[in-house]
């Protein structure tokens, strides 16, 4: 038996992006690999701040951050590695799990960045 896969009835759409599933005119794949990467500044002001997500759980965010994505991908790993803990980058902010605001502060200020929060 075959399992139809993609999109099975769509009125007026037009054609689909096959990776994301947006619309070609709305394809949320070609938006991210139009824009470039913004330079990383030799000194970077970001917000610290505390979040608390479903079941109790917090998630510590640097936001502010500049829209590069190598430069987010590294400071998520060396972030993860030294907290201890998992966590994720976004767009223009990288999120760790639990509370490590104090942590965070003096590791970034070691770095040369200025904190909000």
């Amino acid at each position: 038996m075959k399992i139809a896969r993609g999109t099975v009835y769509s009125t007026g759409q037009g054609r689909t992006c096959p990776q994301c599933g947006w619309p070609l005119e709305n394809c949320r794949c070609a938006a991210s690999l139009d824009t470039p990467e913004e330079p990383v500044p030799a000194r970077i002001a970001a917000t610290l701040r505390i979040e608390h997500r479903g079941g109790g759980k917090s998630v510590t965010v640097v936001d502010g951050l500049p829209r590069n994505r190598p430069f987010l991908e590294t400071l998520a790993r060396d972030l993860k590695k030294t907290c201890g803990t998992g966590g994720r980058c976004g767009e223009s902010f990288v999120e760790l799990q639990g509370d490590q605001r104090e942590r965070l502060r003096d590791l970034l200020a070691r770095r040369g960045w200025s904190l909000r929060g």
